[in-house]
């Protein structure tokens, strides 16, 4: 069968993988826009101390973060270079002391059913800054050993790498959707069409805009956000952990290059305005400083700008359409796409070539109530062109 994936995301790029390695012949649409959230995203593997009270949300999070050391371990196999996976840990970091206290009650809680966390220690304000020297005085901590940092960029090329190697084509372009009655039969691009037995729609935050010409209300809308690059010549923060100040919703991600991400506004509203603004710069430095006065001196290297596909409610739309058979949706993974997307795509992939998902897509449909999985793949070599 042929398999269809468009956007080539960090969604679209497992997707693509997963799907050649399950044997389908996979053609992945990369429709380069400014803006894509994977290309800016800080690259934070951590959801169990999240303040994010849905289970299906944390369900997904957690199966995301679990994920990633088979799927390392299987780009390493193959001959992958470093694409920024370590783990490292992360600090929940507050000036009350009993804010990281609840945050590990929480993460206590949730182990029960996810990924173990590692030793959950509560860290006085001292050995916080051992291992994060810039941070604060006085700021309690509660290290989570299990946290990870990705960048996201290298990861999506390995994984595409790994697709064609797989026998995918990548074609660019803008794809859109064909329909013949009731069910999507391919894509056209470039003013061709091109025929599929299944079509993954995983373009983002545009991805509501793939399907309004078929009369389908995705809700989903672009949330803006911006994110600063911090260089530190000459020092190493490789084993830096990540840092995750309580009750603020920004973050602080060190990589190995003597770089520290600090982000990041959450702009619902802005669009697709893809711009740098003196607001959300100064918003962004004045919470990166307020917790890490030490990195004043830093370099400001880079602002990114992506814009996150924000969906209704928070809860990621994964799942086949009603009504349009041969439709499989992977998006809205809002702020955490880099923790969900590569096992989004696997999900996607597996529903997509056979059928059926390992894991309960139900809760996630993308239109409400449960979305049924999409008829029996075609035999081999029944898409055309």
């Amino acid at each position: 069968m042929r398999v269809v994936v468009i956007g080539s995301g960090i969604v679209g790029a497992s997707a693509a993988y997963h799907a050649a390695g399950l044997g389908a012949e996979t053609v992945l649409v990369d429709g380069p826009l400014a803006g894509e959230a994977t290309a800016a995203g800080a690259g934070i593997v951590c959801p169990w101390v999240s303040a994010h009270e849905d289970p299906h949300w944390f369900r997904l999070a957690a199966e995301g973060a679990r994920y990633y050391a088979p799927l390392a371990a299987e780009l390493a196999e193959a001959g992958e270079p470093e694409f920024g996976y370590r783990r490292v840990g992360a600090l929940r970091v507050s000036a009350d002391e009993a804010e990281p206290a609840l945050a590990r009650e929480r993460a206590l809680a949730r182990r029960q059913s996810a990924a173990d966390t590692g030793e959950l220690e509560l860290l006085a304000p001292d050995r916080a800054a051992e291992l994060f020297p810039p941070l604060a005085p006085g700021l309690h901590a509660l290290h989570i050993p299990a946290a990870a940092r990705v960048d996201g960029r290298l990861l999506r090329a390995a994984l595409r790498r790994q697709a064609e190697r797989r026998g995918a084509r990548v074609l660019t372009g803008r794809a859109e959707l064909v329909r013949a009655g009731d069910r999507i039969a391919g894509v056209t691009l470039a003013g061709e069409r091109l025929a599929a037995d299944a079509v993954i729609a995983a373009a983002g935050a545009w991805t509501a805009d793939l399907l309004a010409p078929h009369g389908i209300e995705l809700p989903l809308a672009p949330q803006r956000g911006q994110i600063v690059h911090l260089g530190l010549p000459g020092v190493d923060t490789a084993r830096w952990p990540v840092i995750l100040p309580g009750g603020t919703g920004h973050y602080l991600v060190p990589f190995g290059d003597s770089r520290v991400v600090a982000g990041a506004t959450r702009e619902t509203g802005a669009g697709f305005d893809h711009r740098v603004t003196a607001g959300g710069l100064a918003e962004v430095l004045v919470q990166a400083l307020a917790v890490a006065p030490g990195l004043a001196g830093a370099t400001h290297l880079e602002t990114r700008v992506g814009f996150r596909p924000a969906a209704a409610g928070d809860r990621p739309l994964l799942g086949a359409v009603p009504g349009l058979a041969g439709l499989v949706l992977a998006t809205g993974l809002g702020a955490t796409g880099l923790t969900m997307g590569p096992v989004a795509g696997r999900l996607a992939a597996a529903l997509a070539v056979t059928g059926t998902a390992p894991f309960d897509l139900a809760p996630y449909a993308p239109l409400g109530p449960a979305s049924p999985a999409p008829p029996s793949p075609a035999e081999p070599g029944t898409a055309r062109d």
